[in-house]
């Protein structure tokens, strides 16, 4: 009877042919499996790497900035240097050239660092000046009937720096796993996309990792030269204002900019606090000490909001939103080496979905 399967089509969990109303959509137990099954399989991968950090971060950014070098290898082999040279010899600049941009910092940090107990009693003379605001703010609190915590300012101890630095340097066989992954992955990453692209047996399938995989080198590559580009004239520019406001070696601050900018959202914030510190301590009045921190503040207000987004969001249309959350994960999961993979991840994982999922598939219709 019709009555008689209409129940049975609803009792499976279909919508009826001839019905006038679709039915709602019935969520199976197989479809729950296969979530869970899918949200077990995330939750192991992210504990995986979590885990094995020391080996896959070196890998991991081993093959991210080999594929922003790969054009320059790409460029050296027009004028007939065998890949493998000009791997060499590109590690080899680009090696140079951060250890030039160490160098810089690392003459005046050791000798800061001699003097920390000297600079630290004089920054703490010099905020005495809060002592006021805060015996004033633990009167409001005892009136609203808060904890009595704060009496005067206090600096913090010293004993973070050690963790610290053991939290931000990669140990030696990091560091020398990263280097030979990189040179080799350069020199053979020709043979690398060819086999790549030949395991896949469909024709369409091979054009579609072609296609990826050109995008991802072009979008990676450009991305590696604009970022460095403003990121030098940051570094620039942040001399200059030390410089020009009487700051104490005005080279290495600038080249700690430089380096620090490389990191979306928290190198920034750290070269405010390291300007801000340093300006306290060189300068008799606060005022002065903050000039400097102040006006890289407004520098780097112009350069985030303005001139990165209108020369990268042309290049690249990357969500704020999506950045941030990039931002928070891979900081969370590799620190601050995966604060400076994230926007390269991103958009690693952009290109594909572009390509996996594209414009032209079935999308929600409009309201």
């Amino acid at each position: 009877m019709p009555g008689e399967r209409q129940l049975a089509h609803e009792r499976e969990g279909t919508p009826v042919p001839d019905s006038r109303t679709e039915s709602p959509p019935v969520i199976r137990r197989t479809e729950v499996v296969v979530i869970s099954l899918v949200g077990l399989l995330v939750i192991c991968i992210i504990v995986g790497l979590y885990l094995a950090k020391a080996f896959f971060l070196p890998i991991t950014m081993a093959f991210i900035i080999g594929t922003m070098l790969s054009p320059a290898a790409n460029f050296l082999e027009r004028f007939r240097i065998p890949r493998a040279v000009a791997a060499v010899v590109i590690v080899a600049a680009v090696s140079a050239a951060a250890a030039f941009m160490v160098g810089l910092i690392a003459s005046p940090a050791m000798e800061w660092s001699s003097k920390l107990p000297e600079l630290g009693a004089r920054l703490k003379d010099k905020l005495h000046v809060f002592d006021r605001p805060l015996a004033f703010w633990q009167e409001m609190q005892s009136t609203l009937g808060g904890p009595d915590t704060l009496t005067t300012f206090q600096l913090p101890k010293m004993e973070w720096v050690q963790p610290t630095l053991e939290f931000l340097s990669p140990t030696f066989a990091e560091f020398l796993l990263f280097i030979a992954t990189l040179i080799l992955f350069i020199a053979s990453w020709r043979e690398l996309r060819r086999a790549l692209i030949m395991n896949f047996g469909e024709r369409e399938w091979r054009l579609r990792t072609l296609r990826i995989l050109n995008e991802i080198e072009e979008h990676l590559g450009n991305y590696l030269l604009v970022v460095t580009t403003i990121n030098v004239g940051v570094g620039i520019a942040t001399g200059l204002i030390c410089a020009v406001t009487g700051m104490p070696n005005p080279a290495g601050l600038g080249a700690l900019a430089a380096i620090l900018n490389f990191i979306p959202i928290i190198g920034p914030v750290a070269m405010f606090a390291v300007l801000v510190v340093v300006g306290l301590v060189a300068f008799p009045t606060i005022s002065a000490g903050l000039l400097a921190s102040a006006m890289f503040a407004v520098m780097t207000f112009l350069e985030g909001h303005f001139l990165t987004p209108t020369i990268v969001g042309h290049r690249l249309a990357l969500n704020a939103l999506a950045v941030f959350l990039a931002l928070a994960f891979w900081t969370w999961l590799w620190g601050p080496m995966g604060a400076f993979l994230s926007s390269p991840l991103l958009i690693v994982a952009l290109i594909v979905k572009e390509h996996l999922m594209p414009p032209d598939s079935p999308q929600l219709p409009e309201d």
